[in-house]
């Protein structure tokens, strides 16, 4: 569905987002909590702690900060291997000051599950895996290398052997679990994120034309008027002109330039207008709308209509947002990509609902993903019965992401399934391939009778 062309960002652009004072900040604050923690240690546990190459490694953290505020700006944003080098060097730091206050013994060792989530959340897969394999295998070798902790009696403060293969064990599994669940979630959200930019900016794009449309159509009618003068009054000129043919010749260059602004306008008018009556249109001009950038791309696109009961003949004028038409579009394109030869779109109404069915006599969906339809940059699994059925679906989770979430914000309900499914039993043309439903109460979008019907009254002028 065209998603590679949108320029999504990818994992070491993201890195850029994190600027580095909100390290330096974070960093200030370790920084403190472990200078504090070592005073308290020694004045009121009377520990014996080698403070030199403790208050060492915290004095080497404060200057690599101190040399950061002063060399960088304060705008300065990290790339990935930057952000790389800051939590590989805050974690080394934070496990020579456990290997120097007695290893897996110290209580505080869990915090080496701080520089892994971090680099989870905020760097690409390879720098995560270096990261938490680093802190895994210094964790392992804090079990038989730390500076025994001390009281002021000489007694060494250590745990059961036990307890600490079960401190390091529950340390690697933390590392483990957690990092790889916070990079699964910011990797959801980044996608996520990804997708609805991709909306917004589809829907932005269809507002822009709709409203040019407007504007074009617009000053065509405005123009009308003058245009039609100005051929009047040169068709006459050319009659009056026949004793002068420089003359005549010049009022007829009038004549055929005003036709041709005339036909210029009309024609790029026909995108839409901002006419209070053109806010709406009858479903099936509304559905024609949306399939009409597919009519020449050689598959046969059938219409068909089809009302709840007698007493609802004529179909309903809804209302016509650039999310349903950008939404439908992107549907029938998926169907079109994927038929044999044809396309069904059928139209159905009654007084509760407005229900769209969208089906082609291709392949139809893979049964794997019909349960993830919907959702942003899926992946084709590399198990299927038959790699050659449908690959397309690789790159098409984007464009079904955006038609159903624009047509979701206009209150419809989406449906995916195949033609063999029972569950496409109302579908009248009995579709192949694959079947899209999209249903609306009809009162969320009925331009006449529904919740924000279209206002009546003389035309507002242009807002620009």
């Amino acid at each position: 569905m065209g998603d590679s062309r949108l320029g999504l960002l990818n994992g070491q652009e993201r890195s850029n987002w994190i600027r580095l004072r909100t390290l330096i900040l974070l960093r200030w604050v370790a920084i403190f909590g472990q200078a504090t923690a070592i005073g308290v240690a020694q004045t009121q546990y009377d520990l014996r702690l080698s403070i030199l190459p403790c208050y060492f490694a915290i004095g080497v953290s404060a200057l690599a900060n101190l040399i950061a505020l002063v060399i960088f700006p304060e705008n300065k944003r990290l790339t990935e291997f930057q952000n790389f080098l800051m939590v590989l060097f805050d974690l080394l730091q934070l496990c020579f000051l456990l290997y120097m206050t007695g290893g897996l013994n110290n209580p505080f060792a869990l915090l080496i599950i701080g520089p892994v989530t971090i680099s989870a959340s905020v760097m690409g897969l390879r720098p995560t895996l270096i990261i938490g394999t680093t802190a895994i295998l210094l964790t392992s070798l804090l079990v038989p290398f730390h500076v025994p902790l001390q009281t002021a009696d000489g007694e060494i403060l250590k745990m059961p052997t036990l307890f600490v293969f079960g401190h390091w064990s529950a340390l690697v599994i933390a590392t483990l679990f957690l990092g790889a669940y916070s990079y699964r979630i910011s990797a959801e959200i980044r996608s996520m994120s990804d997708a609805l930019a991709a909306t917004q900016f589809a829907l932005s794009r269809e507002q822009k034309l709709t409203d040019l449309g407007g504007v074009v159509a617009a000053a065509a009618h405005e123009l009308g008027t003058p245009l039609a003068t100005i051929k009047l009054t040169s068709s006459e000129l050319i009659d009056e002109l026949e004793d002068h043919p420089d003359l005549q010749e010049d009022a007829r260059l009038i004549r055929e330039q005003a036709d041709r602004c005339r036909y210029i306008l009309r024609n790029m008018g026909r995108v839409g207008n901002d006419d209070l009556h053109l806010r709406q249109a009858p479903l099936s001009a509304l559905v024609h709308e949306a399939a009409e950038p597919h009519f020449g791309r050689g598959k046969d696109i059938r219409f068909s209509e089809h009302p709840g009961d007698e007493g609802q003949l004529n179909q309903p004028s809804i209302l016509r947002k650039p999310e349903i038409i950008h939404g439908l579009r992107n549907l029938v394109q998926n169907a079109v990509d994927f038929a044999h030869s044809s396309v069904c779109i059928e139209l159905h109404w009654n007084d509760a609902w407005i229900t769209v069915q969208i089906c082609d006599d291709g392949e139809g969906f893979p049964v794997h993903l019909l349960g993830r339809l919907g959702d942003p940059f899926m992946r084709r699994r590399s198990t299927l019965v038959n790699p050659k059925q449908r690959p397309e679906y690789e790159g098409m989770g984007l464009g079904l992401f955006i038609a159903k979430t624009l047509l979701e914000r206009t209150g419809a309900r989406l449906g995916f399934a195949n033609g063999g499914d029972k569950r496409t039993a109302q579908a009248t043309m009995t579709p192949q391939g694959a079947l899209v439903t999209v249903t609306w109460p009809r009162k969320t979008i009925d331009a006449v009778r529904g919740d924000t019907p279209v206002p009546t009254g003389q035309n507002q002028p242009l807002q620009f």
